[in-house]
């Protein structure tokens, strides 16, 4: 009953602070953890980052198999591990992120849970997407929808079909990832769940920029950013800015889409710059208020590689090379390798 209420992002903050409170008032310690995962995710989706790991590392710690597949239709502690690695990758530490993830499906598996494997195996997925490991994506993803459509779970089967779409854009197939993705929010939205929607449509945005389809990408923005002001889910927020920007850029530079810079005056060309470059810095702004240090590196390589095309190297540099000194592990991760290239262009 509570996992229908979270999937459907229906008041799961106010169902998880009561869960809480009658948890605490008798002392259930199984269900203590189930309360604990609710409070995380509901700060992961506000865009609470740092509290939501505390919330959710709290909740491993009062680990008890006594109580397992509690009513959340999930094993808590696969729960827990599942929604830290998001927040963990978020707030820069993709590492300890992935760490979380193969904990969840070793955990799992030893359970024999089908559900809570089909938990684990979508958080592996999305985290995998959001480190941009494709073949990874693709592999967890395939396995995901066999085992959700062994046992009739439709919604994992919907998840596990988006992030398969975008693997597929990722590996040159940009229209047919596209219009996967795109059957799988339809599928995804037949089953009533509202939660995580901003995401889902920012990785289509994203593969319809890989296909060349930017009006598109910039409509499925449009829509996310609506599903944002009317659910309150912020964790995405500042990715969903920076889309903007490179879908607008995308559009200025005429990559596939219908606007061609030579048609427009000279004043609608800085206007459409000053808007990618507002973007990007909205993307900053959020990151950084929200501690999410992955995003933010994300949002200052897109600007710094705008600023690179404008001859503005100093500033560039200026800007991206302490985010990159801040981190501390994940160096093999796409993001971080585009960052020391990037720097290295810029003389750093």
């Amino acid at each position: 009953m509570i996992l229908a209420h979270i999937l459907a992002g229906d008041n799961s903050w106010e169902l998880a602070t009561q869960c809480a409170t009658l948890i605490q008032s008798g002392h259930n310690h199984g269900g203590a953890q189930v309360a604990h995962y609710m409070l995380g995710e509901g700060c992961f989706h506000r865009g609470e980052l740092a509290q939501a790991r505390a919330y959710l590392e709290e909740g491993l710690a009062l680990d008890d198999p006594k109580h397992r597949a509690a009513d959340i239709g999930n094993e808590p502690r696969v729960a827990c591990l599942c929604i830290a690695a998001y927040a963990l990758w978020a707030l820069g530490y993709p590492d300890q992120a992935l760490q979380r993830c193969q904990a969840a499906l070793t955990f799992a598996q030893e359970c024999s849970h089908p559900f809570s494997l089909a938990f684990a195996l979508y958080g592996t997925t999305r985290l995998h997407q959001c480190r941009r490991e494709v073949d990874a994506t693709h592999e967890y993803a395939t396995t995901l929808i066999a085992l959700s459509t062994e046992h009739g779970f439709a919604h994992r089967v919907a998840v596990g079909r988006i992030l398969q779409g975008w693997a597929r854009a990722e590996q040159g197939q940009g229209q047919e990832g596209s219009a996967q993705i795109r059957q799988g929010l339809a599928a995804h939205h037949a089953t009533g769940a509202k939660l995580y929607r901003p995401y889902f449509l920012s990785v289509l945005a994203e593969a319809c920029g890989k296909a060349g389809q930017v009006d598109e990408g910039l409509i499925a923005l449009t829509e996310a950013f609506t599903a944002v002001d009317n659910t309150g889910e912020r964790a995405n927020e500042a990715e969903l800015y920076r889309l903007k920007g490179q879908l607008t850029r995308q559009k200025l530079q005429g990559a596939g889409a219908k606007f061609h810079v030579e048609t427009s005056s000279e004043s609608e060309v800085r206007g459409a710059e000053s808007e990618v470059e507002a973007c990007f810095w909205q993307a900053l702004e959020i990151a950084r208020h929200q501690q999410a240090k992955s995003l933010e590196l994300r949002a200052a390589i897109s600007l710094c590689r705008l600023w690179q095309q404008q001859g503005k190297q100093a500033e560039a540099q200026a800007l991206l090379a302490p985010i990159y000194g801040w981190f501390t592990e994940g160096f093999e991760t796409a993001d971080l390798q585009e960052a020391k290239s990037l720097l290295e262009e810029l003389g750093g």
